[in-house]
């Protein structure tokens, strides 16, 4: 698990969470949880000049969210579908 310090230092040198948990492994809103204290969902409100000392970022709660993956448009998915369905009876009359 990556310090508060290994995030604070790649966010003062110049990188957004996203890329500072990119290059640590981990999501976005873990790294914001890690430097801040705070949740990245908002669950928090600190006093505005709070925020500059403690790299609190506004609509934090765009790094909480996963990134959307919807496998049935993925090539993969639909051909592996298909292949069971084909190879089941019911599924085909369904």
């Amino acid at each position: 698990m990556p310090t508060s310090q290994q995030v604070t230092a790649l966010l003062d040198a110049g990188l957004d969470y996203r890329a500072a948990a990119r290059r640590l492994g981990i999501r976005p809103g873990l790294a914001y949880l890690i430097a801040t204290g705070l949740p990245a969902d908002g669950g928090d409100a600190p006093a505005p000049e709070e925020g500059h000392d403690r790299h609190l970022v506004a609509g934090s709660q765009a790094l909480a969210l996963p990134p959307v993956d919807n496998p049935e448009a993925n090539d993969v998915v639909l051909r592996w579908l298909a292949e069971r369905v084909a190879r089941d009876a019911r599924m085909r009359g369904a």
